[in-house]
């Protein structure tokens, strides 16, 4: 199969797992396989190929459709529509005459090959197009949070003995013991906690990391809950429960009173743990703080705060855009005052960085990565 083919497939294969699909290493290998027997360039073809490959369950087929819709032709799949055509065309390598004009022409995706290279993007050097077609990949991310074991317990074939499933049984038998009963723990969501720095110096970002909390929000349900900060805190969870993106960005944008101003994070941080952290929302939780760090107010305070937050919290991330940068350093006060009681560092400035902050969220890839 012709490279750029197999990139491009790998690309919308890592789409699918990005939003939840059963993409493993495996079903691309056998995706790439049977489109070696059939024609990248019939839209059919590649659907039903990836379809029978990357699809595990009855779950992941609306999934898939999603990602293919927005992946191979930025459209989005509803309900009862067909599935929008592959845009794969043939098109010349060089001018006829020119170098390499003697070749058939090779297989370019007219969106797919753009889309995998907007996953690396920084969102803040994006132009409107770019962002929109950002911003519908960013809705099919899946950002569930990592479950943790509940203190409940369930029917299991094996595990805990237990006694009184076991008596009963033995009761309905006659007092003849045939079957020993067991139980183990039920598992649930962690509670995820986000907190998006919505100033000035991040208004780059705001926007997509905004996004990812809603896709969180949409992923977790009533185990997420979302926060703007700023020169205030702002709780924007039941503006982010709108199913719809754009209608939740349009509810939190309305109900953010200081978008692009300045930045206390240590007041907001003392804020939220005095008036929600304390009385639970962040005992145990994965709590997520999108920020570049540029603290105006009591660095110290910040520090202060975060100690006692990660003492709360189950997992503490950090995610500022400029991490990616080339030499970046955290040299700025609130960011090194932070940093000693964060977890995980991550960037989450574009795509790419938004989906592997989706893993950590998910338990993927734990420990504290400060490079």
């Amino acid at each position: 199969m012709d490279r750029d083919v197999t990139e491009t497939m790998v690309g919308f294969a890592r789409t699918v797992r990005a939003a939840g699909g059963a993409a493993d290493p495996e079903r691309v290998q056998a995706m790439l396989a049977a489109l070696d027997h059939l024609d990248v360039l019939d839209a059919g073809d590649v659907y039903w190929a990836g379809r029978l490959t990357l699809c595990a369950d009855p779950d992941d087929l609306a999934r898939y459709d999603r990602c293919f819709a927005a992946y191979f032709s930025g459209a989005t799949a509803r309900p009862g529509r067909r599935t929008p055509p592959v845009v794969v065309r043939r098109v010349p390598t060089a001018e006829p005459g020119g170098p390499g004009g003697d070749r058939e022409g090779d297989l370019e995706a007219a969106t797919a090959s753009d889309v995998e290279v907007l996953r690396d993007r920084d969102v803040a050097r994006l132009g409107a197009a770019e962002r929109a077609e950002v911003a519908r990949l960013i809705a099919l991310l899946d950002a569930g949070a990592e479950r943790r074991r509940s203190r409940r317990f369930a029917p299991a074939t094996s595990g805990r003995l237990d006694p009184a499933r076991t008596v009963r049984e033995t009761l309905r038998r006659g007092g003849e013991t045939s079957l020993l009963r067991h139980r183990s723990h039920r598992t649930r969501p962690r509670r995820v906690v986000l907190i998006v720095d919505v100033s000035g110096s991040m208004s780059p970002y705001a926007d997509a990391l905004l996004r990812f909390a809603h896709a969180a929000a949409r992923s977790g349900g009533r185990d997420v809950e979302v926060f703007s900060a700023g020169t205030r805190l702002t709780r924007l969870t039941r503006e982010l429960r709108h199913r719809d993106p754009d209608a939740a960005m349009a509810a939190a944008s309305a109900a953010i009173p200081d978008w692009s101003g300045g930045t206390r994070l240590g007041e907001e941080l003392k804020e939220f743990l005095d008036r929600f952290g304390q009385r639970g929302l962040a005992r145990g939780a994965v709590v997520v703080i999108a920020s570049d760090g540029w603290e105006r107010g009591d660095a110290g305070l910040l520090g202060a705060q975060m100690a006692r937050l990660h003492r709360l919290a189950h997992r503490v991330v950090w995610a500022n855009p400029h991490k990616a940068r080339p030499g970046y350093e955290p040299l700025t006060a609130g960011m090194a005052a932070a940093l000693p009681h964060v977890d995980d560092f991550t960037s989450g400035h574009s795509l790419a960085a938004l989906e592997e902050l989706a893993r950590i969220v998910a338990g993927a890839g734990k420990g504290r990565s400060h490079a």
